[in-house]
C-alpha cells in the first residue's frame, strides 16, 4: 500500500468520531426534518404524508407565522447594527496602549462568558421589572420607566438591550483585526496631517472590513435564531410582541405536537437565513477590502 494511501486511511480513522457525529447528529436530523416537513406527525400517530400543505398553510393562512417574521425582522434590524457598532467602538477604545488595558478587556468580555442563558435571562427579567434597577436609575433623572417586559411597546426593545449587552465575542474579533493593521499606515497618515477621525474612516474601517463581514454574518444568523430570552422572560408576550420565529417553531413542535409543521417552519427559516447571507456575501465585493488583493 502506498504511503499516501496509508496516511489517508489513518487520517479518516482519526477524524471518524467527529465525522460520525456530524453525519448522525447533524446531517441525519436535517434530512429527517426535511422529510417530516411533508407530513402530519404528532409523535403519537403514524406519519401521514400531506405534500406541500404545511408550507401552504404557513405562507397563506398562518397569521402567527407572519407576526413571527415581522417581530424577528424588527429584532434583527435593531440587534445586528447595535451589536456591531458597540463591539467596534469598544474594540477601538480597548486597542489603546494604556496601563491596565488587560483588566478592562476582561471586564467587557465577561458578559459574553455568561451568555444569554436562563440565569442571565432571569437576571434581566428582574432588572427590567417595574421595580427593577433600570427603572430605579431612570427615576434618578425624573423618568418613570415602564414595566418593560409587560408593555407591548417596550418588550422587544428590552430584549434587544439584553442581547446587545453580550457583545464581547464580536469585540474580541474586532480587536484581533485591529492588531493586524500596520502601525506604519497610521504614522504616515499622521505625518500627512490626517486627524484620528479621518484615520478611522479611511484606514481602520477599510482594512477592518473583512472582520466586519464576518461579524455581520454571524450576528445575522444569531439574530434570526433568538429564542432563550423570549422563552424565559416573556414566552412570546405581551400580545405576541416577542413571539420570535424560533419560539413559534418550538411551540409548534413541543407544545402543539405538530412536528411536521415545525419542520416546515425550520426549513423556511433555513432558506431565509441562506438568502440574506448570500446577499451579504454578494454585496461584499463592493465594500470589503483585502490587504493582499
Amino acid at each position: 500500500m502506498k504511503l499516501k494511501t496509508k496516511e489517508n486511511i489513518y487520517g479518516y480513522i482519526f477524524i471518524s468520531p467527529w465525522l460520525l457525529g456530524f453525519i448522525f447528529l447533524s446531517i441525519g436530523p436535517m434530512v429527517m426534518s426535511f422529510l417530516f416537513s411533508f407530513t402530519d406527525y404528532d409523535y403519537f400517530s403514524p406519519l401521514r404524508f400531506v405534500g406541500l400543505s404545511n408550507y401552504e398553510e404557513i405562507i397563506f393562512r398562518d397569521d402567527l407565522f407572519h407576526n413571527a417574521i415581522v417581530v424577528t425582522s424588527r429584532y434583527v434590524l435593531l440587534y445586528v447594527p447595535l451589536r456591531i457598532v458597540f463591539a467596534l467602538l469598544l474594540a477601538v477604545l480597548l486597542n489603546q496602549k494604556i496601563r491596565g488595558m488587560h483588566f478592562y478587556r476582561t471586564i467587557y468580555y465577561l458578559p459574553s462568558i455568561l451568555g444569554g442563558g436562563v440565569a442571565v435571562s432571569v437576571m434581566w427579567q428582574m432588572l427590567l421589572s417595574r421595580d427593577g434597577a433600570v427603572n430605579a436609575l431612570l427615576k434618578v433623572f425624573g423618568i418613570n420607566g415602564p414595566n418593560w417586559l409587560a408593555n407591548p411597546r417596550t418588550a422587544l426593545y428590552a430584549i434587544v438591550i439584553m442581547s446587545c449587552w453580550a457583545f464581547g465575542s464580536a469585540m474580541v474579533i474586532f480587536l484581533a483585526g485591529l492588531k493586524g493593521i500596520p502601525d506604519e499606515l497610521y504614522e504616515a497618515a499622521s505625518v500627512e496631517g490626517a486627524t484620528p477621525v479621518r484615520q478611522f474612516f479611511y484606514i481602520t474601517l477599510p482594512l477592518l472590513s473583512p472582520v466586519i463581514l464576518f461579524n455581520l454574518v454571524m450576528s445575522l444568523i444569531n439574530g434570526f435564531q433568538v429564542f432563550t430570552q423570549a422563552f424565559i422572560m416573556t414566552n412570546g408576550g405581551p400580545l405576541n410582541a416577542t413571539r420570535f420565529y424560533v419560539l413559534y417553531l418550538y411551540q409548534n413542535a413541543f407544545q402543539y405536537f405538530r412536528m411536521g409543521y415545525a419542520s416546515a417552519l425550520a426549513w423556511i427559516l433555513f432558506f431565509i437565513i441562506m438568502v440574506f447571507t448570500l446577499l451579504i456575501f454578494r454585496s461584499s465585493a463592493f465594500w470589503v477590502h483585502y490587504q493582499n488583493m
